[in-house]
């Protein structure tokens, strides 16, 4: 009989070992949580890679309701995000691949990135400081796009206070890495709440005068990934206002009314009902892929809504920062193999990113995106989900 009791014990130490996967996983199979469902295929040892002589790996984090989201530290990534549709089915809603090297690989090198040290574009990759002019590696044409492309989100950052619902992941980017100034140290935490949101909390500190943006680009369908395009996906924008672009997408300067234009979100309308209207600003992005200047930025109301038609899916965006940034899938052209076997089509996903505004460092009008040393750069964005009924 003790022999039978040990060789139990033995067995059941065993099955855990053999479900674990590093991170904060469970392992319980009373009900049909993501980890079961959509999460099968997602490995730690596909996310395992020395980069830059760092080691990546792969967490999940889960909260009581059962929503999970999975995260590389390589470039601080959201992998996947399982939401349940009207139906309560789990739906994993981003859009990207399910392993390091096609992460590494990819010729969209954003999939679900944090990016840094400043989202969105640079003119000519040039900014001045006290006088002195800092020069930045061109990327995107003639200008710098997503702090480079040995930014933020191609570095391993290292993983810290792991817990079931929360994952804190530093990096500091050492002065004139891609020619931005200063030693900055970089601290982001996400965090599943009880209420199914994904909040993301960035702070950050500088021995020296520089720029920062900081940012998610998380692509996402939220009638799941390989569902088709997200052109009859419903959005509202609470912006009165955007930044118009000139033909390599540099804001102009100015901040021009929505009214009368494609670029009226103030009421829901589909991604696809305007997206080929003859207006030249989006003949300049190939559709939508602007900046949005908040009417109010905080978190009494959410800044924007998204509806998945076929989900019934809602995702309602809280922030603190000025700017939002919609990205309707334009560049995306079949050429990544992406989880489950499905391929980044054209626009077969948007991103609706948090930020300042574009070029801010070289348009004395816009938000200041200069941070000093001493102080402390600290910002909050979250993504909420419920089932709609529309």
């Amino acid at each position: 009989m003790e022999n039978i009791r040990l060789f139990k014990m033995i067995f059941l130490v065993m099955v855990i070992a053999s479900n674990g996967t590093y991170g904060q996983i469970s392992t319980e199979k009373k009900t049909m949580h993501p980890s079961e469902a959509g999460m099968r295929g997602l490995r730690d040892q596909d996310f395992r890679k020395l980069i830059h002589g760092k080691m990546s790996h792969l967490f999940i984090l889960k909260n009581k309701k059962g929503m999970q989201a999975a995260i590389t530290n390589y470039g601080a990534r959201l992998v996947a995000l399982w939401v349940q549709d009207r139906k309560g089915k789990w739906v994993d809603i981003v859009v990207g691949q399910g392993t390091v090297d096609g992460l590494v690989n990819s010729t969209e090198p954003f999939f679900g990135a944090t990016i840094g040290r400043y989202a969105n574009r640079i003119a000519k990759g040039k900014f001045t400081i006290d006088g002195v002019e800092y020069s930045l590696p061109l990327n995107n044409g003639p200008n710098t796009l997503h702090g480079g492309p040995h930014g933020f989100h191609n570095q391993v950052w290292e993983a810290k206070n792991i817990q079931d619902t929360s994952l804190e992941l530093e990096y500091t980017s050492k002065d004139m890495e891609e020619g931005f100034p200063g030693n900055l140290m970089v601290k982001l935490t996400y965090t599943l709440t009880e209420q199914n949101g994904l909040k993301m909390e960035y702070e950050a500190k500088t021995d020296k005068k520089t720029i920062i943006n900081l940012t998610n680009h998380a692509f996402f369908n939220l009638n799941g990934i390989g569902s088709g395009t997200i052109t009859d996906h419903s959005l509202r924008i609470l912006a009165k206002r955007y930044t118009p672009v000139n033909e390599t997408l540099i804001p102009t300067g100015n901040l021009e009314s929505v009214e009368g234009t494609p670029f009226d979100f103030l009421k829901f309308h589909t991604i696809g009902s305007r997206i080929h209207e003859n207006h030249i600003q989006l003949k300049y992005g190939g559709g939508y892929d602007h900046n949005y200047v908040l009417d109010e930025p905080g978190f009494k109301k959410a800044v924007a809504s998204v509806l998945g038609d076929k989900s019934g899916i809602q995702m309602d965006i809280y922030t603190d920062q000025p700017g939002l940034q919609f990205y309707s899938g334009n560049f995306m052209e079949a050429k990544n193999s992406l989880k489950g076997h499905h391929s980044d089509r054209f626009r077969t996903a948007f991103a609706l990113e948090t930020q300042h505004f574009p070029d801010s460092p070289n348009q004395a009008q816009f938000p200041s995106t200069l941070l000093n040393p001493g102080e402390i750069y600290h910002t909050i964005t979250e993504y909420d989900f419920s089932q709609s009924l529309r």
